[in-house]
């Protein structure tokens, strides 16, 4: 988990998930059998809360890479503040979930 931004109005983190193969005991294997391990999906994404509203969207799959790019053409060309968070309220119009604390 990484912080990429934090302001009065807006925070995003950017989740990056570890694909872990099950532990499986391979003790109750037959001889020539084998066992069959399917890694689970790696799914990266990002958090943006919106500290206004006090809510949060989670993007992931098509929006995630679509918000990548966004990140990528600021880091060709730094942004002013007002372009990020432009860009970020665009995104919150997405958030349905509160923040919760726990």
């Amino acid at each position: 988990m990484h912080t990429l931004y934090d302001s009065d109005t807006f925070s995003v983190t950017h989740m990056l998930a570890n694909a872990v193969a099950a532990d499986v005991p391979t003790d109750g294997l037959g001889e020539g059998e084998q066992l069959l391990i399917v890694p689970r999906l790696a799914r990266h994404g990002f958090e943006i809360v919106d500290k206004r509203n006090g809510k949060e969207v989670y993007l992931d799959g098509s929006w995630a890479e679509l918000f990548q790019q966004h990140i990528s053409a600021w880091q060709l060309k730094t942004p002013t503040q007002e372009e990020v968070e432009d860009t970020l309220e665009q995104y919150a119009e997405l958030a349905q979930n509160p923040v919760i604390l726990h």
